[in-house]
C-alpha cells in the first residue's frame, strides 16, 4: 500500500510507527480521514475499506479487472498472495477497544478543541460528553457524540473514530419537521448560528453519509425533510438523490445548503464567520 500510495504521490499527513494517515481524494476534506497499514486500508468517512485491490478501485472509481491490470502495470510488488495479519483483521474480528468512563464535558483540552471550531460551549455540553477508552493497551480520551446504537463517534484534535457500531443520531423533539446533517459538529454548528431552531426542529446526524441508506424509518415520520448535507461532489449527489426520493411522498423537501453556500459545510462557514466579527 505504501509502495501505491508514493506512485500516486498521495503524501502521509500523520504516520504512526507503521500506520499513515492520509486525505481521501475521492471527496473533499480538511482532516486525514483514511489510515493505511500494511497491505490494508480503512476509510473512516465512510467506514469500509480493504486490500491494494479495493483501494484503486475506490481510488479511480473502476472496476475489479481494470484495478488488477492497473496494478500489475504501475507495481512490481504486487501480487495476490493474502497480507499478514495485522490490527485491521484484529479488529474486524473482535472488539480491541474498552471504554473506561463516560462523563460530562469539562476536561478543558477538549473544551479548547472544540472552541478552535468555534463551537458554542454551552450547547456542546447538551449533547456532547468526555469519553475515556482504552484500544490495544493504551488510553486515550476524547469528545463523545452518543448513536441510536449506543456507540460513540469520537473526536479531538488528533482522532476520528467511532467506538461500537456505525449509525446515525436520531433527535427527537416530536416537531413536524427533521433537518438532517452530516456530523454532530455540523449540528452544533446549526445550534450555534441559529439556536431558535433546537426547539422548532428535530435532527438526524447521520455521522456519515452511509448511514443515508439505513434512516428511512426515520424519514418516514415527517412530512417535511430538510437536507443540510456537506456542500462537497458526495454531499451534493446525495442530497439530488433525497430530493428525487421523498418529493414524490412528502410535502415538502428542500435542500438548505443555500446556508452556508461557499463552504464545505456549516461548521467551516461557522469558522469562516467567527474570525469576521
Amino acid at each position: 500500500m505504501i509502495h501505491i500510495l508514493k506512485k500516486l504521490n498521495i503524501e502521509a499527513i500523520e504516520k504512526k510507527k507503521e500506520q499513515y494517515w492520509f486525505k481521501a481524494k475521492w471527496r473533499n476534506e480538511r482532516t486525514a480521514s483514511v489510515k493505511c497499514e500494511g497491505n490494508l486500508f480503512y476509510d473512516f468517512g465512510d467506514s469500509n475499506g480493504g486490500n491494494t485491490i479495493d483501494f484503486i478501485m475506490k481510488h479511480f472509481s473502476i472496476d475489479f479487472v481494470k484495478a488488477v491490470k492497473w496494478l500489475r502495470k504501475e507495481s512490481t510488488s504486487f501480487s495476490f498472495d493474502p497480507p499478514k495479519q495485522n490490527s485491521f483483521s484484529i479488529l474486524k474480528k473482535k472488539k480491541s477497544y474498552c471504554i473506561d468512563n463516560v462523563q460530562q464535558l469539562q476536561n478543558h483540552i477538549l473544551i479548547d478543541y472544540l472552541n478552535t471550531r468555534k463551537l458554542n460551549i454551552e450547547v456542546c455540553k447538551r449533547y456532547l460528553v468526555e469519553v475515556y477508552y482504552t484500544v490495544n493497551e493504551k488510553k486515550y480520551f476524547g469528545v463523545g457524540f452518543k448513536t441510536n446504537k449506543g456507540s460513540y463517534e469520537i473526536r479531538n484534535k488528533y482522532a476520528k473514530l467511532a467506538l461500537g457500531q456505525k449509525w446515525f443520531t436520531w433527535i427527537n423533539n416530536t416537531n413536524k419537521s427533521i433537518i438532517v446533517l452530516e456530523s454532530w459538529s455540523d449540528f452544533i454548528s446549526l445550534l450555534t448560528l441559529y439556536p431558535k431552531c433546537e426547539e422548532s426542529k428535530d435532527f438526524l446526524v447521520l455521522n456519515s453519509l452511509s448511514m443515508l441508506s439505513k434512516a428511512d424509518q426515520v424519514l418516514n415520520v415527517y412530512p417535511e425533510l430538510l437536507f443540510f448535507l456537506d456542500g462537497d461532489n458526495a454531499g451534493a449527489n446525495a442530497t439530488e438523490k433525497c430530493l428525487k426520493k421523498w418529493s414524490v411522498i412528502k410535502s415538502s423537501v428542500k435542500d438548505i445548503r443555500y446556508l452556508f453556500d461557499g463552504y464545505k459545510d456549516l461548521n467551516e462557514y461557522l469558522m469562516y464567520k467567527s474570525t469576521k466579527i
